[in-house]
């Protein structure tokens, strides 16, 4: 077994603590374990260039422009090597931190079932991951933080089977008055174990089973629905992993989110389901460039017209 922990806040922070005492337990079980920093690595923000995804539309794999100026290919894969992975990342402003960010907006690149689809890739590598959000208020001051992490993980087909969420947390060590939190890192990390050692098509949550409002991927948020490119429609959404469905208020007063029949058909943690998005990008492209000399003398007013800088 192979666990790979990664944190994207402060050296010995709360965070680092956490997923410390997670790998803890994964190092007892007999894994072998790492941990990486990511303020320790040089990783460029992705430019918005698309080489990526292009290449990929025309069955290439070109990888990243960025390769070979940072860090950011070694890591991902050492990563892919691995059966788990035990993230541990502070909450800025209700997100994640911007370090993180600019680590996971880079997946894209490595996009597990564009590469299957191209064939570029081979195999899944079917890897897991523990998430463990760390803020110094609670739950209202870090709303998006897991849902922004778990948005970046479905890109590398990774299945998270258990997330924490670790609340009033505002200097280094904080952590350490919480036992409660230690002791929910520790079940973590036992989780993340018992998930290695269970086949890859039977692995499920682990996680508290009333975590979030989305059935699926236990995200707490969900968004009013809206056609989809191809005119697919639900009434509501779940912004993190794709599924629809409907609000119900059941009798015991309560509203949950209720998938659809086919509620899942878009699922993001399905590779055949995520790999339409391909389709859509390329779709998109070819309309573009079937029409792009209609705004040529327009494009052109844009790109000149200039303002003063800072």
């Amino acid at each position: 077994m192979k666990v790979l922990g990664i944190v994207a806040g402060r050296h010995n922070g709360n965070s680092e603590i956490l997923v410390k005492e997670a790998l803890s337990v994964c190092k007892d079980a007999g894994a072998e374990c790492t941990l990486i920093n990511l303020f320790d690595y040089n990783i460029l923000a992705c430019q918005g260039c698309e080489a990526c995804t292009m290449a990929m539309g025309l069955g290439k794999d070109a990888g990243c422009i960025l390769d070979n100026k940072d860090d950011m290919d070694k890591i991902v894969h050492v990563m892919q090597q691995q059966d788990a992975i035990i993230l541990g990342v502070p909450t800025y402003d209700l997100l994640p931190s911007a370090t993180y960010l600019t680590f996971g907006q880079r997946f894209l690149a490595y996009e597990i079932s564009f590469r299957l689809k191209i064939g570029s890739v081979k195999k899944d590598p079917h890897l897991i991951a523990g998430v463990i959000a760390c803020g110094g208020s609670c739950r209202d001051w870090q709303t998006m933080t897991l849902e922004a992490i778990g948005a970046t993980m479905f890109t590398q087909s990774i299945k998270v089977v258990d997330q924490m969420l670790a609340t009033r947390n505002g200097r280094p060590g904080n952590v350490l008055l919480r036992p409660e939190q230690l002791e929910r890192a520790h079940k973590l990390g036992e989780n993340i174990i018992k998930s290695i050692q269970t086949p890859f098509e039977q692995r499920e949550w682990l996680g508290d089973p009333d975590t979030g409002m989305c059935p699926n991927c236990h995200s707490n948020l969900v968004m009013k629905g809206e056609p989809h490119w191809d005119g697919l429609e639900f009434p509501f959404e779940c912004p993190v992993c794709g599924a629809g469905g409907d609000l119900v208020k059941g009798e015991d007063g309560r509203t949950r989110f209720v998938l659809a029949e086919n509620g899942l058909i878009r699922d993001r943690n399905v590779n055949e389901f995520r790999e339409l998005h391909l389709t859509e990008i390329i779709e998109t492209k070819i309309d573009f460039f079937q029409r792009q000399d209609s705004i040529q003398e327009q494009y052109k007013h844009y790109k000149d017209m200039a303002f003063p800088a800072i």
